[in-house]
């Protein structure tokens, strides 16, 4: 594997880097997911994300395999389903992060997410305290969480003292979350955003994007990861189309300035399109 990666690293709060923008494979089956793996890395993604949920770890862990690229190069995110049907206790969870392992046919993680709050069952206080055993173990390099608010989130620093290095939200310019993110930002955590690109839809259409990526020769969905990694955030945009792939990380060589910010700003409505976390609890 030749090709090197352009994206920069943003240092986590334990000290450990995650590069600033990976690869997600949210919706990708297990078979597509190999051959999308495979072209990220070809490409140049370092970091890929990915969840017990999804059901494509397998893929994705034999992408990684046949990548050639080093293992001490690549950041590997993944997520334990905390579903209703398991009472979690650190045996419980250890369960599901073996598993996890062993699909991904990997023998340490990068970074280990709760994947929701499920705040209506609050059971996360006893799967964070399982996280950390884990990572002192040195299992897992770096936990985190994903989709928590700011109420959970400040329970499990109260209650265990061990921070987050990430929390992993929904994010885009028309939800862009400043009150969260603030808070992140006062506690050292990392903000990952997931649906960065707000799932394709309406907002890539926006005339005030395009307007600026007319100024700057580039696509909507390039400005818009553009707005992501000059505000600070993690992104880990999805796509399964190769050129769309590769659009996606070219995004290092142009730069938004003052106006375009302002006008990406303004766009802020609001608008949730995943689950209320304070409500979410399927599965």
């Amino acid at each position: 594997m030749t090709s090197v990666s352009p994206v920069p690293n943003v240092t986590l709060n334990d000290g450990n880097t995650i590069p600033q923008l990976g690869f997600g494979v949210w919706q990708v089956p297990d078979d597509e997911s190999y051959t999308a793996v495979t072209s990220a890395l070809s490409i140049g993604y370092r970091s890929i994300d990915t969840a017990a949920i999804y059901g494509n770890e397998v893929g994705t862990g034999r992408a990684i395999a046949d990548s050639g690229v080093a293992r001490d190069e690549l950041f590997i995110t993944t997520k334990l389903w905390n579903g209703a049907g398991e009472t979690w206790t650190a045996d419980s969870v250890r369960r599901e992060f073996d598993a996890s392992l062993e699909r991904l046919g990997l023998d340490y993680l990068d970074l280990y997410l709760i994947h929701w709050p499920r705040a209506v069952r609050e059971d996360y206080i006893a799967i964070w305290r399982a996280f950390a055993e884990l990572k002192a173990e040195g299992r897992v390099r770096s936990i985190g969480v994903s989709n928590f608010q700011t109420a959970q989130l400040s329970r499990i620093i109260d209650e265990t003292s061990v921070v987050p290095a990430i929390n992993q939200i929904e994010v885009h310019p028309d939800f862009a979350q400043p009150e969260l993110r603030a808070f992140h930002a006062d506690h050292g955590i990392v903000t990952e955003a997931w649906s960065p690109l707000g799932q394709g839809g309406a907002l890539l259409d926006d005339p005030a994007l395009a307007r600026i990526a007319e100024k700057h020769q580039r696509s909507t969905a390039q400005v818009v990861l553009r707005w992501h990694l000059q505000i600070g955030n993690v992104v880990i945009p999805k796509s399964v189309t190769p050129y769309r792939i590769r659009q996606n990380i070219e995004v290092f060589d142009f730069e938004l300035d003052a106006d375009d910010l302002a006008a990406i700003a303004g766009l802020d409505v609001g608008n949730r399109l995943g689950p209320d976390p304070d409500e979410f609890d399927m599965g």
